[in-house]
């Protein structure tokens, strides 16, 4: 007898009665377990997309760096007071809040709850501008700044600032003054120059004795450090961590961002002529660049 072959079916079997039975969504218990099933899907899909909209983006700070602020000085460096205010404006039309510097490192580190755009001021080099033109908007302004001095200049260039004007500064709670090195110095020059055991002492001179003629002056702790010129390498940041800093910073290359080389941290170098949208456009991307700090 030959074998029986039985047929794929691809729809419900016939009743006994040659209908076809109801679907299982017409039972009741069906139903509701259809609706139970569905209300289960959709809140946990409401809640996977109220997580990702909430995710906050990485946060990036823009630091900015300054140096004079003196119109009888023309340099590629001097910013006149009418930009600086302008520049003001346009962060504050665009929602940034100006922070400390260390406040800022905070909120890279996730240690400080952050709120939108962040914008910090430093100034380099300790021009006596600072003091002459700078510092009374800022206090007007109650914007904090961070300034970043060699020593070896202080109450001694006829272009510096002196300790009397540092102590004035920061005692308006406006001011942090940090190491900008104890003179300046070109590293890459002076690795040339020197041999390599004499190099490690240069540069550890540079660093340490900047740190501690800054806190014996000022009687503050000292743990941030901008590298003169925007040099710096691994070689570099070991000598930063021996002397006790903390934080670092170059000189270009953009917003700071969470996860960074805490000894290389960028910042945005401004000119005079950043106003307007040329501003923005440096805020919001701005490049590497190689120039004197």
């Amino acid at each position: 007898m030959p074998a029986t072959r039985r047929r794929l079916q691809l729809g419900p079997e016939p009743s006994s009665t040659g209908g076809t039975p109801p679907s299982p969504a017409a039972r009741p218990w069906a139903r509701r377990r259809f609706a139970l099933l569905a209300a289960v899907a959709l809140t946990a899909f409401a809640g996977l997309a109220s997580g990702l909209a909430a995710a906050p983006a990485p946060q990036r700070v823009a630091i900015l760096v300054y140096h004079r602020f003196d119109p009888a000085t023309p340099a590629p460096t001097t910013v006149t007071i009418p930009a600086f205010q302008g520049q003001l404006a346009w962060l504050a039309r665009h929602h940034y809040r100006i922070e400390p510097l260390r406040t800022a490192l905070a909120e890279l580190d996730g240690a400080a709850p952050s709120g939108g755009p962040v914008a910090v001021i430093t100034a380099d080099d300790g021009h006596k501008s600072v003091y002459t033109e700078l510092f009374p908007v800022i206090r007007a302004q109650r914007i904090p700044v961070t300034l970043f001095i060699y020593p070896s200049a202080i109450s001694n260039a006829p272009y510096a600032l002196t300790w009397a004007q540092l102590r004035e500064m920061q005692a308006s709670g406006l001011v942090d003054v940090e190491s900008h090195t104890y003179w300046h110095p070109n590293f890459r020059t002076e690795r040339r120059r020197l041999g390599a055991a004499a190099y490690q002492a240069f540069v550890d001179v540079q660093l340490q004795r900047s740190k501690a003629v800054i806190e014996r002056e000022l009687g503050k702790p000292v743990g941030m450090l901008a590298w003169p010129f925007g040099i710096v390498d691994t070689d570099l940041e070991a000598a930063a961590r021996r002397a006790g800093y903390t934080a670092g910073f170059g000189y270009g290359g953009g917003p700071a961002g969470a996860g960074g080389d805490r000894l290389a941290l960028p910042r945005i170098p401004v000119g005079d002529a950043d106003r307007g949208d040329r501003f923005g456009a440096r805020i919001g991307a701005a490049k590497a660049e190689r120039a004197a700090s």
